[in-house]
């Protein structure tokens, strides 16, 4: 079986073709950071455009790249859920107007559920570690960022344990890093200027310390830099810059390990699955490898280009649900919001 994948979600156009073991034969990302850079974030109507402009020549090369024909693929898994309404309508037409076409079978997949089956795929010279279900995933990314049981790769057996009330994990690297006048997107500059810095110099409240809870919330650790910044102005010497850096990036992955630790001790399970745009962090990477081994847990960790937004893990989503017979041919439609059941309320307050 070969999969051809397109995601269109947010900011980044990408077409794939995966085998139904998980091996990339082509993963094409046309990225929009140039487009949106002068805004210091995603402008919606500037991304559907650009999705618009670039779906074309991303899929004819991913088809390309992977040595095949759209006749030879098997159908089209495609992003139907979630992210920005119009960014998600460009992918989904072109998708199903390519399967009528080859009059192939043509699935939605959430996001969601793609970012978590990215632990699944078989990149050239990567040895794969495949996590067994039942594991606990955290997705974390500019816009999402949550803790999940899996005991399958459907939706329907993905339960949310916890997720933020407010910004996401990669929201707050971008809006600290605008604040700081680092630029678009700000979770990379970030990580490499943190990389030099003092965690310690500089006193950065963690973000929603309750031990107990498995929730997150971003907005305040956002507002305590702007107020530092309020009061003792952008650092003008790199050092500074970067020791504060490091205090922000620090306490935002103490966040993301300590409570995804919980959430395995909780669920009695044995492996840990890392996901999401901020899942390239390095420090969060090496934090979460060495928090397991702590505590004798496996944690997957997939390839940084896996992480990111990409087309392989949609089309490999997309393997199960064509292998059973499945199709939206007629019935596809695309939603803001993820399929994946929330029990996390935003706002503030006492749950």
């Amino acid at each position: 079986m070969l999969v051809l994948g397109i995601e269109t979600s947010c900011d980044e156009t990408a077409a794939a073709v995966v085998d139904e073991n998980g091996r990339v034969l082509s993963d094409v990302v046309h990225t929009q950071i140039a487009v949106h850079r002068p805004y210091g974030g995603v402008v919606p109507e500037l991304a559907s455009r650009d999705h618009l402009r670039n779906a074309e020549p991303v899929i004819v090369k991913a088809l390309a790249d992977a040595g095949v024909r759209l006749d030879d693929v098997s159908g089209v898994a495609v992003t139907c859920r979630p992210g920005l309404t119009g960014a998600l309508l460009v992918g989904v037409q072109i998708a199903q107007g390519l399967a009528w076409a080859a009059g192939k079978p043509v699935v939605g997949i959430d996001h969601l559920v793609g970012h978590i089956c990215a632990a699944y795929l078989e990149r050239p010279g990567v040895k794969l570690d495949r996590p067994a279900p039942p594991f606990v995933a955290l997705i974390a990314s500019g816009g999402h960022t949550a803790l999940y049981r899996v005991d399958g790769l459907e939706s329907g057996a993905i339960r949310e344990l916890g997720a933020t009330r407010d910004d996401a994990a990669g929201e707050a690297f971008d809006k600290v890093a605008k604040l700081l006048g680092l630029g678009y997107p700000g979770g990379p500059v970030i990580d490499r200027l943190a990389k030099a810095g003092d965690a310690t110099r500089f006193a950065i409240a963690p973000p929603m310390p309750e031990r107990d809870s498995l929730e997150f919330s971003f907005s305040g650790i956002k507002t305590n830099v702007a107020r530092w910044v309020e009061k003792n102005g952008v650092p003008s010497d790199e050092a500074a810059l970067s020791d504060l850096c490091a205090a922000f990036q620090r306490r935002v992955v103490d966040a993301l390990v300590r409570k995804t630790m919980v959430a395995a001790r909780r669920e009695r399970v044995s492996t840990v699955v890392l996901g999401g745009g901020v899942a390239a962090n390095r420090e969060l990477r090496a934090a979460m490898a060495n928090a397991g081994a702590v505590r004798e847990l496996s944690v997957v960790v997939p390839e940084v280009a896996s992480c990111t937004d990409n087309a392989a893990m949609i089309a490999f989503a997309g393997v199960a649900r064509l292998a059973k017979g499945e199709d939206d041919t007629g019935r596809l439609e695309v939603n803001p919001a993820t399929s994946l059941p929330r029990v996390t309320r935003k706002g503030r307050g006492r749950r």
